[in-house]
């Protein structure tokens, strides 16, 4: 071996020794954090629940409990320093209400920082609540995502909290409506689909945290050619929870039966030449500006459960605006199941 191998040897030794050491303290690290946060978010709850046991002493006094709240704020920032405002004691006292001791919330202590707790306990469905602590976990969601995911509607655009359960198969993969926003396209600007698909590729990470858990980037523009012709499929993710493949043909106008039946042909074909044996069938999912009820009742979207219609929207909506939609869909899918079933 020459003395430019071994050098060579040396140095690529030496650099995994440097790597595994780093990796060694980065681990212990994150421990040490995951330690600590575990402890302060148990603290916190225990701190919740004496201040509550305090204002229950006092039920009989006029805002006892803002009483107790501030002069304990000023005791502890004396004491400990930052971090014990009144907000934030007010924060441990909510805590511990809204959290018993045997709930999930209170479980995640372990796995989620504070900062993700204080997000969700101030939702007011238990069942809301829960979902995002399980998908958090889950996806390990940094605070902002998560701040995003509970502005933007996220539990509440999942078609399978607003559907019977005896009626979700694929519909609990599927939102309606796409929240879009991270792309930075303007809500009046006339895109073409190319640019719609160019922006959703530049921003690939976020759109994927967007369709939801299993899914995997494929490709774009897949050609799938028969004897006589070629076809381009926009987009094509893989989805390993409900193993199949998942289709996205990109609309930048209202939905027609024109797409829907193009959409139709192309999972028909996709299961044909590219479904693999173990792969269950093929899912495709129409994003568009907005849908017109009567073509979605009286197209093969009324009873299929392969083929999907979704509006997405490219700036966050008001509150308001999210219920709107979420409601406009809830009783179209509920007459749609209703006449399939009959």
């Amino acid at each position: 071996m020459s003395k430019s191998e071994i050098y060579l040897s040396s140095t690529k030794e030496e650099q995994q020794f440097y790597d595994d050491v780093r990796h060694i303290l980065q681990t212990a690290r994150n421990s040490a954090y995951k330690s600590v946060n575990s402890i302060m978010s148990r603290a916190y709850w225990e701190i919740g629940e004496r201040i509550v046991q305090q204002e229950q002493k006092g039920t009989g006094r006029a805002k006892y409990g803002d009483y107790i709240i501030r002069n304990l704020s000023k005791e502890l920032s004396r004491e400990f320093g930052t971090g014990f405002s009144i907000a934030n004691l007010k924060n441990c006292r909510q805590f511990y209400r809204t959290f018993p001791k045997d709930s999930i919330g209170y479980t995640a202590c372990s796995q989620l920082s504070w900062s993700h707790l204080r997000s969700i306990m101030r939702l007011d469905s238990e069942e809301e609540r829960n979902y995002y602590i399980q998908e958090t976990i889950k996806g390990s969601w940094s605070v902002k995502l998560l701040e995003r995911n509970i502005k933007s509607g996220f539990y509440r655009r999942m078609l399978s909290t607003q559907l019977d359960n005896s009626l979700v198969e694929n519909y609990e993969f599927v939102k309606d409506p796409y929240i879009l926003e991270f792309m930075g396209l303007p809500e009046n600007y006339e895109y073409k689909e190319s640019e719609l698909e160019r922006a959703i590729l530049s921003h690939i990470q976020k759109f994927l945290l967007e369709l939801g858990r299993g899914f995997s980037f494929v490709a774009r523009q897949m050609r799938i050619s028969t004897e006589t012709s070629d076809f381009f499929l926009d987009l094509v993710f893989y989805n390993y929870i409900l193993k199949c493949f998942v289709i996205i043909d990109l609309k930048t106008d209202k939905l027609t039966h024109q797409d829907i039946g193009q959409m139709d042909m192309y999972v028909r074909m996709f299961d044909d030449l590219k479904r693999a044996q173990d792969d269950n069938p093929t899912i495709g999912i129409i994003l568009c500006t907005d849908k017109d009820e009567t073509i979605v009742k009286y197209s093969v979207l009324n009873d299929s459960k392969q083929i999907f219609a979704s509006k997405y929207m490219t700036v966050l909506p008001t509150e308001e605006e999210l219920a709107y939609e979420l409601e406009k869909n809830q009783s179209m899918l509920v007459d749609n199941i209703r006449q399939t079933k009959e």
